[in-house]
Order: C-alpha cells, then sequence, then structure tokens
C-alpha cells in the first residue's frame, strides 16, 4: 500500500450521482484503493449544471467521509472535471487586407487565428461584460488567400488573407460552482480539467491521439464529444440527447415511472425477459429484443445527431474512428448508428471499458472495468499530467485563471485579460483616404513599434509559452506617422496634354482640381478630399502657360474662334494672331509728339 500523502481523490460531478474515487500510482500502473458512488437526492444539477450548490455540496461531503472511512485516512483535496456539455462553441470568419502583395509568414497566420477567437469572444459576450468565458482550444476549419481556401498560408504571398475558426469556450460561472460546492465539502481543488480530457486519459492513448479521432461521452442528460488531431486535441462539442432520451422513450410506451424505465433499460442488455409493473398495478413480462425495438428509433436519431455534430466539429468531415464511454453508449444498435451516420465501418466505432483498463488495478475493493468508471478514473489520471487543468498567472499585476491546453502562450493570457489584440502588434499610423477622379485612394500611415513583453522580467513575445505563477508584463504598441501625401506624388499627375499651337507641339502638365480649386503638385492631400485631374486646358490656361498676354489677339481652336474660357483637348489645333483692328488703334510715335 502507497503512502497516504501519494493518495489522488478524484471526484466525478454527474447530473444523476457523484462518483469518488481514491488511487495512487505505481509503476505506471494506477490502483485505486477506495470508491464510492452517492445518488443525487434531489435536481441539484441539471445537465451537468450545478443548481443548488448546497445540495451537491452535501453530497460530496458524504462522498468523502465514506471512503475517508474506506482508507482511514482525511481527505483535504480532490480533483475533478468540468462537465463538456456547458462548452460554447462558435463560428467565425475573419479578413484581413493588405495594401499590397505580402509575403505571408507565421506571424500573420497566428494574428488571423486570434482574431477568429477575438471575435468568437466578443460575439460570445455580447454587450454584457460582468460574464467571463474561458478559451478551451480553437480549430482552424478552412483558410482563404485571395478568395481562395488554402490548408495552408505561411510562405505563400497575398493581399487578402481569411479564415473560418472554430472556438470553444468555458463559462465562469461553471468553474466557480464546482469550486464552492467543493468548498462546501471543505475540499481544496488540487486539480480541474474538462470530462471529454479526463475521459481521454484512458478512451485515447497519447499514441492515438495523432490520427484524427472522436470520443464521445454518452451520459445521461447530454452527449460531450472530444476531437483530436496531430497530437492534441482541436474541438469540443455536445448534443443535448443521451442516455435519459432513451429511458423516457421507455416512460412513454411502458407507462412506467423513470426508475423503472432505468431498471428496464439497463436489463435489456442481458438475455431474461424483464417483468415489471406500470402505472396502473398491471404485471408485464418484455423481452430484451421488445426494449431494442422499441427504442430503435430514438437511437438511431440520438447517433445520427451525434454523427453530424461530430462532422460539424471536424470541420465538415467525418473522423477515422469513434470510441464511445459512458453508459448511455451501450444501448444496442448506438454504435452502428453511429457508424452509419459517419459513413465509416461499422468496427471503427467502438465502446471502450475494460480494454482500455490494463494499468488499472483495484485493490482490495470489488469494481467492474466498465465504460461507466472511464471518466472518474481518468480525473485522477489528470492530477499526473497537470496539462489541460487550470493554472494561475499575473498579467500586468492582475491575477488570472486560465485553462491550460498544454500550450498556453502570452496571447492566450492577453486575450483572458481583455488586452486590446491590436495593442500586441505595430499599429499603424491614422490613414489618408480621398477620392481621385471618383475612385476611393486609400494611403496607409507608417507601421509602429510592437508591443514590448516581459515574462518574469525577461524579453519574450506573444507567442512565449506561459506557466503557473509566471508574471507576464506588456507594454502596449505604438502608432507610426500618419499617412501623408502630395498630388504631384500621385501617379495621375505624372501625365501630360499635348496641344498644336500655332502649328508647334506644346506639352503641357495636368491640372488638379482639388475640391472645385486648382492646386499646385506641392498641395498636401487632406482626408476626404475630391480630387479631379483635368483633361483640358482652357485657352486662358494654354496662354497663361506660353506665357503671352492675350489682350489684342484673335485665337481659334480647330478653326473656330473661341474665347477665353473655351476647352481645349488632347490633341487640339490652336491659332493665334494680332487682330487686324489693333494697329489701326494703335497712333505713331510722331503724331503723340505734334499734339
Amino acid at each position: 500500500m502507497a503512502a497516504v500523502n501519494h493518495y489522488v481523490f478524484g471526484l466525478d460531478i454527474g447530473t444523476r450521482s457523484v462518483v469518488g474515487t481514491v488511487g495512487y500510482m505505481e509503476r505506471n500502473r494506477f490502483k485505486i484503493v477506495a470508491q464510492c458512488v452517492k445518488e443525487h437526492d434531489t435536481r441539484a444539477m441539471i445537465d451537468g449544471q450545478i443548481h443548488d450548490i448546497h445540495k451537491v455540496g452535501e453530497v460530496i461531503r458524504f462522498v468523502k467521509q465514506e471512503l475517508e472511512l474506506q482508507i482511514k485516512h482525511p481527505l483535504t483535496e480532490v480533483c475533478i472535471a468540468a462537465a463538456g456539455r456547458v462548452l460554447k462553441t462558435m463560428n467565425t470568419h475573419v479578413e484581413q487586407e493588405f495594401a499590397e502583395d505580402t509575403l505571408l509568414t507565421n506571424e500573420h497566420v497566428y494574428s488571423l487565428d486570434m482574431l477568429g477567437v477575438e471575435k468568437a469572444h466578443e460575439e460570445l459576450n455580447g454587450n454584457s461584460t460582468e460574464q467571463q468565458f474561458y478559451n478551451v482550444g480553437y480549430s482552424v476549419v478552412k483558410y482563404y488567400l485571395n478568395g481562395y481556401e488554402m490548408t495552408s498560408m505561411e510562405g505563400h504571398k497575398g493581399r487578402k488573407i481569411g479564415a473560418d475558426i472554430l472556438s470553444t469556450f468555458l463559462p465562469e460561472e461553471v468553474v466557480e460552482g464546482l469550486y464552492a460546492a467543493v468548498h462546501e465539502a471543505d475540499l481544496e481543488v488540487a486539480s480541474l480539467t474538462l470530462e471529454p480530457i479526463a475521459a481521454i486519459q484512458l478512451a485515447i492513448p497519447e499514441q492515438f491521439r495523432l490520427l484524427n479521432i472522436a470520443l464521445v461521452d454518452v451520459g445521461a442528460g447530454t452527449s460531450d464529444i472530444c476531437i483530436t488531431k496531430g497530437g492534441s486535441i482541436i474541438a469540443y462539442g455536445m448534443i443535448p440527447l443521451a442516455g435519459d432520451e432513451v429511458t423516457e422513450k421507455i416512460v412513454e410506451q411502458c407507462l412506467v415511472d423513470f426508475k423503472t424505465a432505468e431498471k428496464i433499460k439497463l436489463a435489456a442488455s442481458k438475455k431474461k425477459d424483464i417483468n415489471y409493473k406500470d402505472i396502473m398495478g398491471l404485471k408485464h413480462t418484455i423481452s430484451p429484443k421488445e426494449v431494442i425495438d422499441m427504442v430503435k428509433g430514438t437511437v438511431i436519431r440520438m447517433s445520427g445527431e451525434i454523427a453530424d455534430k461530430i462532422c460539424e466539429l471536424n470541420g465538415g468531415k467525418p473522423v477515422s474512428a469513434v470510441f464511445v464511454v459512458g453508459g448511455g453508449g451501450k444501448i444496442s444498435g448506438f454504435t452502428d448508428g453511429l457508424a452509419d451516420g459517419l459513413k465509416i465501418p461499422n468496427e471503427r466505432v467502438a465502446i471502450r471499458g475494460q480494454e482500455v483498463m490494463g494499468n488499472i488495478d483495484f485493490v482490495d475493493i470489488k469494481a467492474k472495468k466498465d465504460a461507466l468508471f472511464v471518466t472518474p478514473i481518468g480525473i485522477c489520471l489528470n492530477f499526473y499530467n497537470q496539462k489541460n487543468s487550470f493554472i494561475f498567472v499575473y498579467f500586468n499585476g492582475e491575477r488570472l485563471r486560465m485553462y491550460d491546453n498544454g500550450h498556453v502562450t502570452v496571447l492566450d493570457a492577453a486575450m483572458q485579460y481583455g488586452f486590446d489584440n491590436s495593442a500586441l502588434f505595430p499599429r499603424r499610423g491614422a490613414e489618408l483616404v480621398f477620392n481621385v477622379d471618383g475612385k476611393q485612394r486609400v494611403i496607409r500611415g507608417e507601421a509602429g513599434d510592437g508591443a514590448i513583453i516581459y515574462i518574469n522580467g525577461e524579453e519574450a513575445n506573444i507567442q512565449s509559452p506561459v506557466l503557473q505563477n509566471d508574471r507576464i508584463t506588456i507594454e502596449e504598441s505604438t502608432y507610426g506617422a500618419a499617412a501623408t501625401c502630395q498630388i504631384q506624388n500621385l501617379p495621375e499627375y505624372k501625365g501630360s496634354i499635348a496641344f498644336e499651337v500655332n502649328g508647334k507641339p506644346v506639352q503641357c502638365p495636368k491640372f488638379a482640381e482639388v475640391n472645385g480649386e486648382l492646386q499646385s503638385g506641392y498641395y498636401d492631400i487632406r482626408p476626404q478630399d475630391d480630387i479631379k485631374f483635368l483633361n483640358y486646358y482652357t485657352v486662358s490656361q494654354v496662354m497663361q502657360f506660353l506665357d503671352i498676354p492675350m489682350d489684342g489677339l484673335a485665337i481659334e481652336v480647330n478653326n473656330e474662334e473661341a474665347g477665353p474660357n473655351e476647352k481645349v483637348y488632347e490633341n487640339f489645333k490652336m491659332r493665334f494672331s494680332v487682330k487686324a483692328d489693333t494697329f489701326a488703334n494703335l497712333k505713331a510715335p510722331e503724331e503723340e509728339a505734334e499734339q
């Protein structure tokens, strides 16, 4: 027997009952020395959510005391799990556009991912700032480069990138409720994980998690789903259909109360006929096959909806295999229905029970190695692998509790804190927006400096890993200089208009009209300016450009008499000459002298 200070106390706080397990690890084998199951006396929990903290605390205290009697030692700390059924999932689409073709780096891609998670967080919270959600993971469904789907964008060039992101969150009140109920029983939390992750500890060994596999924990009120790929958990979800749905069908068909229906459901897994009394007091005998046929439609509907949810969480495609745990998944026809819904071979959907407990020993207690106990034992095992639990860190002096998915980064902490995502990356100065010949033109400001980040006083970056009790300090990124531009810097200004004047070619620079007034090339463009590059000169402007006074001149444009405001377009022919009466009106110098 191990020393008592090596005992691990795990508690599975379920909708219908609380299961307590005490054990210890010895030479890579987990040895269970005590176990206790206690059903709730009232509906203190509904669908995995604690409604009456005091009542749940009383049940936990009872389980704790029973276990203490078995091991003859007090228990002060406990490992618990939050139900996957309370997870919130959000699908978001985000886009980012650049002023020009940009070589995409890992930072561009990671920033896009975080924009998706941040958008989901904002949509989840809505306008309320009272409720807090923990981000417990996200997966990329699709990437887009210049509007086309891509599997990987790093190393490509593009002007517009986008992504469909599936983000998962855990509401704060769920965590707070669990802590409060445990404290009612004078216990402290040693570790907190999620129920689907606890089940995975046994059901899907780490070496299998490189594969695209789903774990389905079919409980009483809901079915929790967890998906692995590439060595990590990429998505969580749930549907509100599980074992109780089947029980309620038996209640309806057999006209019995819920407890009797539960007994009928459990007895249907055996070969003997089942005897029961309905609510009218009449006796009935029914065969297991009749029970299975009775609930067949419900099982098909339940397995079909779970299959659809798995595909949704997995980016619209089925997984390679499914492992099923929990009592609700043991009903006949469930695994076959799940395989049909996913369109994968039946043998790739299997219930995980005794075969995954090869490293589990029961010491001096009688217990069945069953799928029902996968989650409670997984909660204990999670204590030895503190990943997928909660950690405390300090962000700019404020203490944060964060969900630890095994690769928490500075960026995750910043999001949990509510730090403005844009304040992490270099920020551009104000852009200059104006119109040129009726089309909007945007000139971006200069980029500033990125945020200055420290972890425990040492320089870090947004992707630096964060550990328990780390102290993170971030100074916001800075804005660059605002965008500026003169008219002469616009490409349209470089053009010119060619005329023929008195038989000779003349090149004139284009005029720029800003908000109805002519401006030179040195004009500093202002926001919302309306700029037009004129494709003509007036007669007076041509003469002014040639530095020729118009007084006393006769002017023609394309062989027709023209006034000073006549417009002269590209390749027009213009001619001027001295008017005939100009000389008649002039007096000779000697005539003026005689007078």
